[in-house]
């Protein structure tokens, strides 16, 4: 396999913007910020 050609690195590339993306929603999600989001269904029990 050859891996110098640009459409293995283009591969590659959109690979690791996927991977960066879900890390950093997951970790928005579920992480520490998660704890100043606020529940939309609770909030409105009035």
């Amino acid at each position: 396999m050859e891996t110098s050609s640009p459409a293995f690195s283009l591969v590659i590339a959109i690979l690791i913007g996927v991977l960066s993306i879900t890390s950093i929603a997951v970790y928005l999600s579920f992480g520490p910020p998660s704890k100043k989001l606020i529940d939309p269904w609770e909030a409105d029990d009035d």
